[in-house]
């Protein structure tokens, strides 16, 4: 009770420090939504209270602490513990489970190294996408460039939506609008992935024959 207590004090006294302390939380196994964060900042930024750019950064950094705490606890834990804890009292209460961890495993295996950037713009796989990426030791800078990428660009989008939802929609209509529009946007890049990926699937089916024509 006291750390949603917490939460909502942060939420009702938005500065950068509690953005990069909500988004650190939100990145982590922790569940707690972006939407939730970056878009009220950005409405705050349209009234003249912040920096939208400080309000991205920030945003984004945040979400770097959080990447970093999953990537580095299943780096030194290993699979046996991290599952060990999905399944266990604390890690239901964090909406972990064993299938969802296996999830995100199954989804850095298939997409590599790209996954820690492509996942942080997928609901579901978002918060842990950093998971996997600890277990298979992926090199720390190259995690580090595609964490910031992918939160970076989510931010972004999130905060654009709550910049312009300022000249439209009141205050106190503003969540109902982001939780809309931030889901339509999930469904769109899912889409958008899928078909990115087919795209390169049918290129490396195609070039073997077009080099075998032309030999």
């Amino acid at each position: 009770m006291q750390s949603l207590q917490f939460i909502e004090w942060c939420l009702e006294n938005l500065n950068y420090w509690t953005i990069t302390l909500l988004m650190a939380i939100e990145s982590s196994f922790i569940p707690f939504p972006s939407e939730v964060v970056i878009p009220p900042a950005a409405y705050k930024a349209a009234a003249g209270e912040m920096n939208i750019f400080l309000v991205v950064f920030f945003g984004t950094l945040g979400a770097l602490i959080g990447a970093l705490f999953n990537y580095f606890l299943a780096y030194y834990l290993g699979r046996p513990i991290i599952y060990k804890f999905a399944n266990s009292r604390l890690g239901r209460l964090c909406l972990l489970d064993e299938h969802k961890v296996q999830t995100a495993e199954s989804y850095f295996v298939k997409k590599g190294a790209i996954s820690t950037f492509v996942g942080r713009l997928l609901p579901a796989v978002r918060q842990l996408i950093s998971i996997p990426a600890g277990l298979s030791k992926m090199k720390l800078s190259k995690f580090i460039l595609y964490t910031c990428l992918g939160a970076g660009f989510w931010n972004i989008i999130l905060a654009a939506i709550g910049y312009a939802m300022y000249s439209v929609v009141p205050k106190d209509q503003l969540m109902d609008k982001v939780n809309l529009y931030s889901s339509e946007i999930s469904t769109g890049f899912v889409i958008i992935v899928g078909a990115v990926i087919l795209y390169f699937i049918y290129r490396g089916v195609s070039k073997p024959k077009n080099r075998s024509e032309v030999l």
